[in-house]
């Protein structure tokens, strides 16, 4: 092998390790990408679960005073 054989070698061996390096960032921002929306949809239906959780609790406090009244229309 030449000099100039070893500087192509070396040139082909940069040239793919610039698009394995690139090919790795795009994987990467990809996935930090799904993170962010799989933390942001989590919290969308924390907040859900919270609300859903003081609806049935107001409603549940509703039909305890409704049942409480009622049993006491009829005394």
């Amino acid at each position: 092998m030449d000099s100039r054989d070893v500087i192509q070698l070396l040139v082909e061996i940069r040239d793919t390790q610039r698009e394995h390096l690139a090919e790795y960032r795009r994987v990467a921002e990809e996935s930090l990408a799904l993170s962010r929306r799989a933390v942001q949809r989590q919290q969308q239906l924390g907040r859900l679960y919270e609300r859903a959780l003081v609806a049935s609790a107001l409603l549940m406090v509703l039909l305890g005073l409704f049942l409480a009244w009622f049993a006491g229309a009829f005394r």
